[in-house]
């Protein structure tokens, strides 16, 4: 038997279709239900690969005794917060506000219009672990409601003053003249790296890109080793430890340790998006072998395991497969040498640190790179990952929610392209094109705009601005990446309907003709993906470097301005805003380039090669400044401008390379 969440085309939401929870989706009919019998709404929200979504599924909701009372005392609407993105921002505040911090799963509690009056994570079915039991809770706050709504009015107030308390903290407005704030924050985030194993503070453990990517943009300009040894120590323990899977590639969500070993091992898009974005950039800044290996295999995985025929990209992987967690990824010595044979077997498991006593549960170990390998030794285990990873295909795989998600497929497309710049690889460039046909073909509003997700042919729920904004940014990638002009213009439309629909004397995170929430959210803080509104920043200061459109400078600076005093106070939060502040106050540079378009790009090849964080690239007929560009003698020619100024035309790209990098500051 089955709730009506089996009509539902979210993967997380058919999860619980066979629960015997009275399970709504989030509209009306849930609180037109709610107000007609004055009960109190129990909301809970996660997502697809979420394993402790799954151990609250399993313990509280698949139990007879708490659906009982959730269905005579509540009703019970589960949300995805990967659709719904604004939901879940506004109620993991409430969470935060209760003293309980944020995460998944997330349980609040509403009035009939919507009002939370408590909330928390993850409750235990009984007392436990120091947390009030499940089935506890429901009945103290049902009783709550009957009896006492005079104390939940109080609450109820209070979380709605604490909604405003949080805007006003989350701004906290200019700085007074302090010197070099971004440089002073990546130093800051330097400083709070774990000095033995790299990453901010220590378990459970974060792979942050965005702090990561504004230390190599400092450390770009500045050349202060402090910089690179925070980089060059966190790249090389996530690639070397079990938060990366030595076998298929890409990255977990986290390790649950302070030094790699054992992830939470779900596998997230925007997770891989950024890492492959972030090794490709310090590739192309050091050089770093180890670095081109870890992205290329986790794109190597991407496009095998996390793609649509037609393009796009898949949401996610889950952590679980048969019931457990991380069976698919852990191997037993026994297994290992099963597969390679007693002696091969014994060298592999040295190499991948496998022990008979494992490090996981049940003696099994997740694969980490345990011993530093020269050269013939990495092709050797290059062959014994090959046969490994064959015969774990033959196991039973993890869950895949199969959602297409407009902003998630931005973040990869913008790592798809870093690593065609590293590399010139074409199929990277090409796989980068087809996901960017995909959203335009699948996931374009009418009036332009972007849907938020896509699945089984239908498109749902209108983009918020992450989507717009990460699309955004990976437009202007792919646009640099291949001089299509399609791809600026589309840059250019998005733009403009971040500010005709997110802009109210600020960014907010939710659209002015979306739907009426308890609190329209700003939601400025980076977190496990760049805030929407760091995003814009840097997608209108890189569309100003290349159209001159003062409206774009205006809006940027403004927002920076807003929040550059809190981002002094939390610098992980603001990080991805920092590295756009740098990139504005470097002056960024122009590289226009003139002539027929293959020996125009083939001349920018260099610069694509070369890690250049404050350049824009153009081709001279999109922009109004190319029209003073023309080729040289019949051959392609590159204008470097700043302050639309431009140098001397260039046509050897040494030459254009070596002048770009006497403009690093």
């Amino acid at each position: 038997m089955t709730n009506r969440l089996a009509t539902e085309s979210s993967p997380y939401l058919r999860q619980h279709a066979g629960n015997p929870v009275d399970w709504y989706a989030w509209g009306e009919t849930a609180f037109h239900r709610a107000r007609a019998e004055n009960k109190p709404i129990v909301l809970s929200v996660g997502y697809a690969a979420c394993h402790w979504c799954h151990v609250m599924a399993h313990e509280s909701f698949e139990n007879p005794r708490i659906a009982s009372l959730m269905n005579e005392r509540y009703v019970s609407i589960k949300v995805d917060r990967q659709e719904r993105p604004d939901i879940d921002e506004i109620y993991q505040q409430v969470s935060q506000m209760m003293g309980q911090g944020g995460g998944w799963p997330l349980t609040v509690f509403l009035t009939p219009q919507g009002e939370p009056f408590f909330g928390g994570t993850y409750f235990p079915p009984d007392d436990r672990y120091g947390r009030p039991g499940f089935a506890r809770v429901l009945i103290t706050l049902s009783e709550a409601w009957r009896h006492r709504q005079d104390e939940l009015q109080v609450s109820i107030a209070q979380i709605q003053q604490g909604f405003w308390q949080l805007d006003q903290a989350q701004q906290g407005g200019p700085t007074a003249d302090v010197e070099d704030l971004s440089a002073q924050t990546a130093h800051a985030l330097a400083r709070n790296t774990d000095p033995a194993h790299g990453g901010l503070g220590g378990a459970p453990k974060f792979p942050n890109p965005s702090c990561y990517d504004l230390m190599l943009r400092v450390y770009e300009r500045s050349r202060e080793p402090v910089l690179l040894d925070a980089l060059d120590r966190t790249l090389d323990h996530m690639a070397a430890g079990g938060i990366y899977d030595q076998l298929g590639g890409g990255f977990a969500r986290y390790s649950v340790d302070a030094h790699w070993a054992v992830p939470h091992f779900e596998k997230m898009l925007y997770d891989n998006g950024q890492l492959v974005k972030l090794y490709a950039d310090a590739y192309r800044l050091t050089g770093k072998p180890t670095w081109r290996r870890i992205f290329e295999e986790t794109l190597a995985y991407i496009l095998r395991d996390m793609t649509h025929p037609e393009g796009g990209f898949y949401a996610s992987e889950d952590a679980d497969s048969e019931g457990h967690e991380g069976k698919f990824y852990c191997w037993t010595s026994a297994e290992i040498k099963a597969v390679l044979g007693e002696s091969e077997g014994a060298l592999a498991c040295q190499a991948y640190g496998v022990t008979e006593r494992g490090n996981f549960e049940h003696g099994a170990t997740v694969l980490h790179r345990a011993v530093e390998l020269d050269a013939v030794e990495e092709a050797q285990v290059a062959g014994w990952r090959e046969r490994l990873l064959a015969a774990r295909a033959r196991r039973v795989r993890p869950a895949r929610d199969d959602n297409i998600l407009t902003g998630w497929n931005g973040l990869m497309i913008a790592g798809l392209c870093a690593a065609f710049q590293a590399t010139g690889v074409t199929g990277y460039l090409s796989a980068a094109n087809r996901a960017a046909t995909f959203i335009q073909n699948e996931l374009t509003l009418a009036d332009g705009g972007v849907f938020r997700a896509w699945k089984d042919g239908v498109a749902k729920v209108p983009g918020f601005l992450e989507d717009y904004a990460f699309l955004c940014n990976a437009l202007l990638d792919l646009y640099e990446s291949c001089f299509e002009r399609r791809h600026l213009d589309r840059a250019i439309e998005l733009a403009t309907l971040i500010l005709d629909k997110f802009w109210d004397d600020g960014l907010y995170f939710t659209p002015c003709d979306g739907e009426p929430l308890v609190h329209r959210p700003r939601a400025p803080y980076d977190g496990a993906s760049p805030s929407g509104i760091s995003s814009s920043v840097f997608a209108f200061l890189r569309l100003h470097a290349l159209t001159n459109h003062d409206l774009y400078i205006d809006r940027a600076e403004h927002e920076i301005q807003r929040y550059e005093s809190a981002a002094g106070k939390a610098p992980s939060a603001f990080a991805h805003l920092m590295a756009a502040r740098d990139f504005v106050e470097r002056g960024p540079f122009e590289i226009v380039l003139a002539g027929e378009k293959s020996a125009a790009t083939a001349l920018a090849t260099g610069v694509h090669r070369a890690y250049l964080p404050a350049r824009v690239l153009a081709f001279a007929g999109d922009l109004p400044i190319g029209r003073e560009c023309h080729p040289v003698n019949g051959r392609a020619a590159a204008y470097v401008c700043r302050n639309r100024t431009c140098a001397a035309p260039m046509t050897d790209s040494n030459a254009l390379l070596e002048y770009c990098s006497s403009c690093r500051v």
